[in-house]
């Protein structure tokens, strides 16, 4: 794989589930509005901030506002589903092993010449040589497109809000832990069949053509933005009632299959430690089987601050 993809490859994974410099005075200047998702977590005498992120970003994020700011300055310890600074070669390892064509293995179904045309017209619209993604399983591939659609509409993973997170945390020395890995991440998306990774793609393709991803991009991020209850609980419906394969995929496996060991972490971190902040995707945060909605059922009590 050509460095430059590689590249792409690991900025992508902090977008799926993302690094411009944003100087540490950032977060300290005036009053912001919300951002975001922000729940206070209680048991046993202990606090857990939990705070929605969304994997790309925009310059007009930052600052975040004072009371997660504040939440985070105090944290004795920051999770995160995987730290964007962290070790890179565990992803690399990952990639490989789930997101690449085996040479020698078996031959899958390939797309059509008509699905091919498509999806060259995309590669030339954002870049992309395609002898560099060859080798690219199909779900890897319509990721790649994916994020590179999110970066046509101006949402750099560069600006996202996990990366400014852990950057800043790095940044005071303190304690950074993942509550997932690279390999158990990509190792969901490899659970489809060849076939249904062809469909995965093809709908990737076609999203984009349509100006369906568009569309979403711009809803999710203005809703992030806004800290729009509405806006957001009216998303997680959408994604709810979403019948397409990848639809069902994306909420069936990389939501609710992920939400109730993220909040298993969530558990374990706030019996060890006082005041931590989980800072996760803002999609595991609303919608039937929420992390919050779990964490509940756990006998904790959850206050939503926005």
């Amino acid at each position: 794989m050509r460095v430059a993809i590689q590249r792409q490859i690991i900025v992508m994974f902090w977008t799926l589930f993302s690094f411009t410099f944003m100087p540490a005075w950032a977060a300290d200047k005036a009053p912001a509005p919300n951002h975001g998702a922000l729940f206070k977590v209680q048991q046993g005498g202990h606090t857990l901030y939990l705070f929605g992120t969304i994997h790309v970003g925009a310059a007009d994020f930052y600052p975040l506002e004072p009371r997660i700011s504040a939440a985070l300055k105090k944290a004795p310890v920051l999770a995160l589903e995987i730290d964007p600074l962290g070790d890179q070669q565990p992803l690399m390892r990952a990639v490989q092993r789930h997101g690449m064509l085996t040479r020698g293995g078996p031959a899958g179904p390939e797309l059509s010449a008509d699905w091919r045309q498509r999806l060259d017209r995309l590669l030339k619209q954002y870049n992309i040589e395609p002898e560099t993604v060859a080798a690219m399983k199909p779900w890897l591939l319509a990721s790649l497109l994916t994020v590179s659609e999110f970066s046509a509409q101006g949402y750099e993973a560069a600006l996202a809000v996990d990366a400014h997170l852990s950057r800043q945390a790095h940044g005071r020395g303190q304690k950074v832990v993942e509550l997932e890995s690279a390999e158990s991440q990509m190792a969901l998306f490899d659970q489809m069949s060849a076939a249904e990774q062809l469909v995965f793609l093809q709908e990737a393709i076609a999203g984009i053509e349509d100006k369906e991803q568009a569309n979403q991009a711009r809803e999710i991020a203005d809703a992030w933005r806004k800290a729009d209850v509405i806006g957001l609980d009216a998303l997680a419906l959408k994604a709810e009632m979403d019948d397409s394969f990848s639809g069902r995929f994306v909420q069936k496996v990389l939501l609710d299959g992920r939400n109730p060991s993220l909040a298993d972490g969530m558990a374990k971190l706030m019996a060890r430690d006082n005041n931590s902040v989980a800072a996760i995707g803002i999609l595991h945060l609303i919608g039937n089987g929420s992390v919050p909605e779990l964490l509940r059922k756990r006998g904790m009590t959850v206050e939503r601050i926005y």
